[in-house]
């Protein structure tokens, strides 16, 4: 699957798609605490972010996970380039609170672009991880899906896609493939949007509104899913438009 995604991503740059990457690694993150025989903590679905938690954070998405996407896109004929958020003042955060110690929030005017306009001006496809620099240039931790929305803003991308492993916004066990900003924010105040994918529309709809054209939540584990969402009329999740 990952292989697929790769060759979809450089099929894509080849076509005159300048596509841009964003990426977590939650399930790497935990294995690797629990190794170093560091539990695991979250307040409302945010991993607590103490000073060893974030070396770990660091050691998985930026020196593990995104040298593989990058590696990967590469050996299919691409040229990619990983950096994390921190390199060139890409994104800037605030601590969100306290209590979750070096997790950082980012929005649209946090994030400066240039670093990654400079990359896709040269034919690289930037893979960027989700850690921002806080004050005093500190690393911090953020929500991959927040950090592809804000930045997404402020690329005035075209489309942001969010690849998850469920088939998209679901109303009555059924996916809706088209889904108006104000039906979604009525789904979440009713309770028919819930649990984890609450976080995930609320990120889509901050980057509409900040003006992200075309927004989709698309099901990762389908292959060709990128391909098949922007190129069929039935896609394989949700257009929140």
């Amino acid at each position: 699957m990952r292989e697929q995604f790769a060759e979809d991503l450089v099929l894509l740059h080849y076509v005159g798609v300048r596509p841009v990457i964003i990426h977590g690694g939650g399930p790497r993150i935990n294995s690797l605490l629990g190794q170093m025989g560091i539990q695991s903590k979250f307040q409302g679905g945010v991993r607590v972010t103490d000073d060893a938690t974030m070396e770990a954070v660091e050691m998985v998405l930026s020196a593990s996970i995104n040298k593989e996407i990058v590696s990967l896109i590469d050996k299919k004929g691409g040229r990619a380039v990983g950096i994390s958020g921190r390199d060139g003042k890409l994104a800037s955060a605030t601590p969100a609170s306290a209590e979750l110690g070096r997790v950082g929030q980012v929005r649209k005017e946090n994030i400066d672009p240039s670093i990654i306009n400079t990359f896709l001006q040269s034919g690289y496809i930037p893979v960027i991880a989700p850690v921002a620099a806080g004050p005093g240039l500190q690393s911090l931790n953020v929500n991959a899906d927040t950090m592809a929305g804000a930045i997404a803003a402020a690329l005035g991308a075209e489309k942001f896609m969010l690849l998850t492993d469920t088939p998209g916004v679901l109303q009555n066990g059924v996916t809706k493939q088209r889904l108006g900003a104000p039906e979604a924010r009525a789904m979440i105040a009713s309770g028919e949007i819930s649990g984890g994918m609450i976080p995930k529309v609320e990120c889509c709809l901050t980057a509409f509104e900040e003006g992200v054209k075309q927004i989709h939540i698309i099901d990762g584990r389908v292959p060709h899913a990128i391909l098949l969402e922007i190129f069929t009329h039935e896609g394989v999740g949700t257009m929140i438009e």
